[in-house]
């Protein structure tokens, strides 16, 4: 039996360890057929980023710091030579200085503003005007991961939270502009997950124990499930759906006080 994303080829972004939304996203799609191209944004990275790619055949791995245009055409062009054509990109880049997640949103500074919205916003629109001439005709899927911190105000979560409500505009303006080219934007509003990224929210155990407490599912959500959507989101079975928000949160956005 043929998988469903056999012969499809996705591109994600944001890989860091075994802990990361964007490992679990090239998880559930590698076991559905796809080749993936992992990308890592420092020599850091490098080694954790290529021990997992390992274990999905026929990966390929690359550099790409997002604040380097250089960086970002050289991917381009190596997707072109690898694999020809490009059916998905996962976007699951996000960066704040840590001082800025922490004390008061009004404090925060003009680098750290503008730094945070160029990785975590900015990146997405330009690795998708690169990438466009690889999505030609293939009727493709663009998802990017976002968080309640941009339609809520979260304690700690700051100029993220801004970041947020500014990549969830871009995802509709995309979508509205690539819809006639056949091509699908959306993102996933994941509940909070223990990531290296999480890791930088001051009280982030605390409020693990909160969505635990009141999200109708009683619980917090796991890896796999935010994979498992993206799956979706990146699959035929989703190909009527675009410019929208997928909550994987066990049902914490729907509630009041």
């Amino acid at each position: 039996m043929s998988l469903p994303l056999e012969g499809k080829t996705g591109l994600i972004l944001g890989v860091a360890n075994k802990r990361s939304l964007a490992w679990a996203c090239s998880q559930s799609l590698a076991e559905a057929g796809m080749r993936l191209a992992l990308t890592y944004a420092n020599e850091r990275l490098e080694k954790s980023v290529r021990e997992l790619a390992a274990e999905l055949p026929g990966s390929i791995v690359a550099p790409c710091d997002v604040t380097s245009p250089e960086q970002i055409d050289a991917l381009v062009a190596q997707l072109q030579r690898e694999f020809g054509g490009l059916d998905s990109i996962v976007h699951a880049i996000a960066f704040a200085k840590r001082e800025e997640l922490e004390g008061d949103f009004f404090n925060t500074s003009k680098e750290g503003y503008m730094l945070a919205h160029e990785v975590s916003v900015y990146s997405l629109t330009e690795i998708t005007r690169k990438a466009l001439p690889l999505m030609a005709e293939r009727e493709g899927s663009i998802v990017t991961l976002t968080y309640i911190g941009g339609e809520r105000v979260i304690k700690n979560y700051n100029v993220m939270g801004i970041a947020k409500a500014a990549l969830e505009a871009s995802v509709r303006y995309l979508a509205a502009d690539l819809g006639p080219r056949g091509i699908r934007v959306n993102a996933i509003s994941a509940g909070p997950i223990r990531t290296l990224s999480s890791s930088g929210v001051s009280g982030f155990g605390g409020m693990l124990d909160h969505i635990a407490e009141h999200a109708p599912l009683r619980r917090n959500v796991t890896q796999e499930e935010v994979g498992d959507a993206c799956l979706f989101l990146c699959g035929p079975h989703s190909r009527g759906i675009t410019g929208s928000i997928l909550y994987v949160d066990a049902g914490y956005h729907i509630m009041g006080v």
